[in-house]
């Protein structure tokens, strides 16, 4: 069928690949071959589409053709993400890539991420990549074991999905956001940085504010451990947040409890020297003495 254009005899718009919240419309094309349609791809690896669709011009190829990631792209992988695939579906002309590409670009991904060759505006990608390739593995091997017992044939039709919508909550639950806006938003209050709400860099000295205000005060040994499983790997930055390391049933929701006491504290304090004695006296750091009640004539004011 070169030089064909292939038609999709097997799915439908409605009926899209669900992971978590994303839809990535899928189809089967006459020649077994299993597709992604190219926007869905892109949308699930959080890679903005561009506006291009020519032939070796689309933002994925660029991406994965590029310096940093090129190392770890073999050329079967680099030849396909160049040359998408074209098809039609009821007559209507689309650009896809094969499935089985979704996983072989995030494992290049992350391994340029465990390099440390990626850009920090690139990480989130990389972060993507982790969820899709645990799901996507989990799944895979039920798959395999009802295939080879035969379950397949009699199992729910969406059951597949059901599993992969449950193990998808699970791993992005392991990325939500432990830490309110509120901490930092008081935070560069009472430090007199500028604040805004919509950028994620922080200055790599929030990240030493937040083990003595935080990590040092939930209990005695939490952050040594901490930083050993979570060590600075490249550039004074960790591979991964330290709250992903505390337990679900207790580490987390002390962890919750704790920023909560510690923002009231903040919106209470008029500069910084005021908040850090109160939260000395309110949540002293483990192994530290409760300080004693006195005056400071700054909270005169």
């Amino acid at each position: 069928m070169k030089g064909k254009t292939l038609k999709a005899i097997y799915g439908s718009p409605d009926r899209p690949l669900k992971i978590g919240n994303l839809e990535i419309p899928a189809y089967v094309l006459e020649d077994s071959r299993r597709v992604l349609v190219q926007g869905g791809m892109l949308k699930s690896l959080n890679i903005s589409s561009g506006g291009s669709r020519s032939k070796g011009g689309d933002r994925l190829a660029k991406f994965i053709s590029g310096n940093r990631l090129k190392p770890f792209v073999d050329k079967d992988l680099l030849d396909r993400t160049t040359k998408p695939i074209k098809f039609k579906i009821k007559g209507i002309v689309a650009y896809g890539y094969e499935a089985i590409t979704l996983p072989e670009i995030c494992d290049a991904i992350l391994e340029a991420r465990n390099n440390g060759v990626l850009q920090k505006q690139q990480l989130h990608i990389a972060e993507q990549c982790e969820i899709l390739v645990r799901s996507l593995s989990k799944v895979g091997i039920i798959a395999l074991v009802d295939e080879a017992t035969g379950y397949e044939e009699i199992r729910d039709k969406y059951a597949l999905q059901k599993i992969l919508d449950k193990y998808i909550s699970k791993e992005l639950a392991v990325w939500a956001k432990k830490f309110p806006d509120e901490f930092y938003k008081e935070l560069f209050r009472l430090k007199k940085w500028q604040y805004s709400p919509i950028s994620v860099k922080r200055p790599i000295y929030v990240g030493k504010l937040t083990n003595d205000i935080v990590y040092n005060r939930l209990a005695p040994g939490v952050l040594e451990e901490l930083k050993k499983k979570n060590p600075i790997i490249k550039e004074k930055r960790r591979k991964s947040k330290h709250h992903q390391w505390l337990t679900e049933d207790v580490g987390h929701s002390r962890l919750a409890e704790h920023l909560s006491n510690v923002v009231v504290l903040m919106k209470a304090s008029a500069n910084w020297g005021i908040f850090e004695r109160l939260l000395n006296r309110a949540k002293p750091k483990c192994g530290e003495s409760l300080m004693l009640p006195m005056e400071y004539e700054d909270e005169k004011e």
